[in-house]
């Protein structure tokens, strides 16, 4: 090769990397991190972003429309409480509620799934039993009666979520633990005299730990939408505790004198769930070896 077409070996290594990391650079997986990095961010920094504090009720300006120069650059609600300082705020209980409902979902589903998958037998019989039941609850009415019979709290609204949200975890894990018990590797680790808490350890989890990676990341969108829907009828947190869904509940009866109260939440909530979806899509296009090719 000549001098005028070698590659020098840095950017032949970069250019080899993006080609087999395509998806995890692509538009989608940008959006979503750029999604979860703007969540994260109002969640933590929440008292220094928000130009008011949320609860601050000023009947003077209230339902102001957005002045982008203003003070309220989204306008103000019902009671002049200010919509872009409710929508920071409001960005804490998303992000609690969805990293409690996925990490609780994910490891209550994966220790079930892989011990039903690994052991099978009468221990798989059980846990499917289980899961049956769960499974025949609709997802939201299941959650609206944990809450409305134990009561309201964040702590209530992440089990009452989790309730049901652990089973599509089992149900992938259990089957690739099926499928990884009577391959050679973890037969030699039997031979060898290997533990099944070890070869779970060591063998199973690691190779079920991309399929969770990416079911994490739309059931922490779906996590949003429940806990908007239970906070839009009234079944979520405290009404002192601004949230998303809240807002929109607020709204409804000034739907046509003032757009905005719905409109920003709204966009919120579209933005946020948007964002994990596409980044659990690009996850899943990289790691499934069926898409990769594609």
């Amino acid at each position: 090769m000549t001098a005028g077409n070698s590659i020098p070996a840095g950017q032949g290594r970069w250019q080899r990397f993006r080609r087999s990391h395509r998806h995890l650079s692509g538009f989608k997986a940008g959006f979503g991190l750029a999604t979860v990095a703007a969540l994260v961010i109002m969640g933590l920094f929440s008292p220094w972003l928000a130009p008011h504090p949320p609860n601050q009720q000023d009947l003077m300006v209230a339902m102001m429309p957005p002045d982008w120069t203003g003070p309220y650059v989204l306008g103000t609600d019902h009671v002049g409480r200010d919509i872009l300082s409710r929508i920071i705020y409001g960005s804490r209980v998303s992000l609690i509620i969805a990293l409690s409902v996925a990490l609780f979902a994910s490891v209550t589903g994966v220790a079930l799934g892989v011990t039903a998958g690994y052991f099978g037998g009468r221990i798989d019989g059980a846990i499917q039993k289980v899961v049956e039941i769960f499974w025949s609850f609709p997802p939201l009415m299941l959650a609206i009666a944990i809450v409305a019979f134990v009561g309201q709290g964040l702590a209530i609204v992440i089990i009452a979520l989790t309730a049901q949200r652990w089973i599509p975890y089992c149900r992938v894990t259990r089957a690739e633990a099926m499928a990884l018990r009577e391959r050679e590797f973890i037969m030699a680790a039997r031979t060898l005299g290997a533990s099944d808490g070890f070869i779970i350890r060591h063998h199973i989890l690691p190779n079920v730990m991309l399929s969770i990676i990416v079911m994490t990341s739309f059931a922490m969108a779906n996590a949003i939408i429940a806990e908007s829907s239970l906070s839009f009828l009234g079944l979520g947190v405290p009404p002192a505790i601004p949230t998303w869904g809240g807002m929109l509940s607020d709204s409804r009866a000034y739907i046509s004198s003032a757009w905005w109260m719905a409109l920003f939440p709204g966009l919120a909530i579209f933005l946020t769930v948007l964002g994990l979806n596409l980044l659990g899509d690009a996850l899943r296009n990289q790691f499934d070896p069926k898409l990769k090719s594609h």
